[in-house]
């Protein structure tokens, strides 16, 4: 399994395995009554969101981070995604093996199709071509695709979808609209016990999700130590080079596009398996902007940063967004009360409504002052580490040189 890599790969892969199965239990470090509690992020669908995203954002990466073509209309194959998801649970089965297998064929040729039209350009170019397919895709299952896609009601399951697959098996019919499943176990199932005060939740959904995040990041990580990667930094490093020896970049940057676009769809089939609704709004332009801050933010070209950019900001949205004035008065509530008043209206414009600011802050500081992202933070850590430890400096490796 792991011949080929080195021991820092193995090293990488394993330690992902473990924070990725051990999720529940990591990031939840507060007691529930705790005035912190609001911090914990190990509730299933935050969970699943980490590694859905995370999936989305190495996919990116494919491109971005080996060949150096920005594409601004990703969201497009998150859209097709979830979209073809959907309609294999109406049609076929609530199961979502196969809603999983048809949202990564889809858009798969969908992204096949429109890389063999935007790679006929570089550099600006591309990426107003891609944006500009995005839109149009947006476009056309907002109005114009209205029976497939269901408009701006978005596309949903319904009672008598006819699911010729799960009929066929003899399933069960139910009075209620059903949820999507694997082999009888729904998508929202969990369980949960309480140790040390804290409540820790096990989601068969996020597991689900999990176990595919982490076969999506192996297979990167082949791609990046194989032959065909190498291929694709040197398109990225010098492509006009690279056709003066004789060899044509552009099988090698579609097949990049591609596979890309095949991330982007497990992404999209993953959400509507979660969520069983497709709507336009993930085809949006933000939503393609959002995948390559994640990249950007986390380290471009290395394998562990779009995961890390892609959980800094779901865990932004999804925790400093619900922080209001009232817990604020709760975190502050040691100070004189006006005091504590002062103290609520400096923090407030920076979390609830107003947490896209503190984003765009950290955003700004990370791009200053870390140029190759939070990975490079955590590298320059270890290395801190390893000096005051009395390990001394070390020779880079590829991790230090942004293979991570």
């Amino acid at each position: 399994m792991f011949k080929g890599l080195d021991r820092n790969d193995i090293r990488l892969m394993l330690a992902v395995t473990l924070v990725t199965l051990a999720a529940p239990l990591i990031l939840n470090p507060f007691p529930a009554d705790s005035p912190w509690a609001q911090f914990n992020a190990g509730y299933p669908d935050l969970m699943q969101r980490f590694v859905i995203y995370g999936i989305f954002a190495i996919g990116f990466n494919i491109l971005f981070g080996l060949t150096g073509y920005l594409s601004f209309g990703h969201a497009a194959f998150l859209g097709v995604g979830s979209y073809a998801a959907v309609w294999m649970f109406k049609l076929l089965s609530m199961n979502v093996i196969p809603a999983v297998i048809a949202a990564m064929v889809i858009a798969g040729l969908f992204a096949l199709a429109i890389g063999w039209i935007s790679l006929r350009r570089t550099g600006i170019y591309f990426s107003i071509l891609t944006l500009a397919f995005a839109q149009m895709s947006y476009n056309l299952a907002y109005s114009v695709l209205t029976p497939i896609t269901n408009g701006e009601t978005g596309l949903q399951i319904s009672i008598n979808d006819p699911r010729v697959l799960d009929r066929a098996l003899g399933t069960a019919a139910s009075d209620s609209v059903p949820y999507p499943d694997i082999f009888g176990f729904q998508m929202n199932d969990t369980a949960s016990f309480e140790l040390f005060g804290r409540v820790f939740q096990f989601s068969v959904g996020y597991y689900f999700a999990a176990l595919l995040f982490l076969a999506a990041f192996y297979i990167a990580l082949r791609l990046f130590r194989s032959p065909f990667g190498l291929m694709l930094r040197g398109v990225k490093t010098n492509q006009s080079r690279l056709e003066y020896t004789g060899i044509n970049p552009r099988p090698y940057t579609l097949a990049a596009f591609v596979i890309s676009g095949i991330y982007a769809g497990l992404a999209g089939g993953l959400l509507a398996a979660m969520d069983p609704l497709a709507g336009a709004e993930r085809m949006q332009w933000t939503a393609s902007g959002e995948v390559v801050l994640m990249t950007i933010l986390g380290g471009v070209g290395t394998l562990l940063g779009p995961v890390l950019g892609a959980g800094f900001i779901k865990y932004f949205e999804n925790i400093l967004s619900k922080i209001n004035d009232q817990i604020l008065h709760q975190w502050f509530a040691f100070l004189p009360d006006s005091m504590q008043d002062f103290m609520v209206a400096i923090v407030s414009p920076f979390v609830g409504k107003g947490w896209h600011l503190t984003l765009g802050v950290l955003f700004m500081l990370v791009v200053i002052f870390l140029p190759g992202g939070l990975v490079e933070g955590f590298q320059r850590i270890g290395r801190l580490l390893a000096r005051l430890f009395g390990r001394g400096p070390k020779a880079a490796s590829d991790d230090d040189k942004g293979g991570a």
